[in-house]
């Protein structure tokens, strides 16, 4: 599926149809290149899943954990500034990717041998026009 975001106006009507094909998923790896979108993009589908806290970039924590309106919890990680696969174990990563709550990451490259088959991977470019294409498989 390819989902096309022309300019930030339509973040959350393009959250939305992301949410309607994919929402019965929990594991999300978004790729892209830096300043594709990742961290934008995921807080679109953060706050439509309703989530109350502030979505902001986990590249210095690793890994931030949100609240929605009806209690559920959302995690977003970054493996932005690991250097090695071992260190995601040091955090708990198969906590986060066997759970029932929502996994965004980003920078999921270094993971991808470990990540559940069910993940769902969202790979985001630019084109000429600034515009973010989704292609999802």
């Amino acid at each position: 599926m390819e989902i096309l975001i022309r300019n930030k106006k339509h973040l959350a009507d393009a959250a939305e149809k992301f949410l309607k094909n994919y929402g019965e998923h929990r594991i999300f790896a978004f790729y892209g290149s830096m300043g594709a979108g990742k961290t934008t993009i995921i807080k679109a589908i953060c706050k439509a899943l309703g989530a109350v806290d502030i979505v902001s970039s986990p590249t210095f924590t690793l890994v931030n954990e949100y609240r929605t309106s009806n209690g559920e919890t959302l995690y977003h990680i970054d493996f932005y500034r690991i250097k090695k696969q071992e260190e995601v174990f040091d955090f708990g990563i198969e906590e986060y990717l066997t759970g029932e709550s929502y996994c965004f990451m980003e920078w999921p490259e270094l993971v991808e041998e470990i990540l559940p088959e069910e993940t769902v991977n969202i790979r985001i470019s630019v084109d000429e026009n600034e515009q973010r294409i989704l292609l999802i498989s």
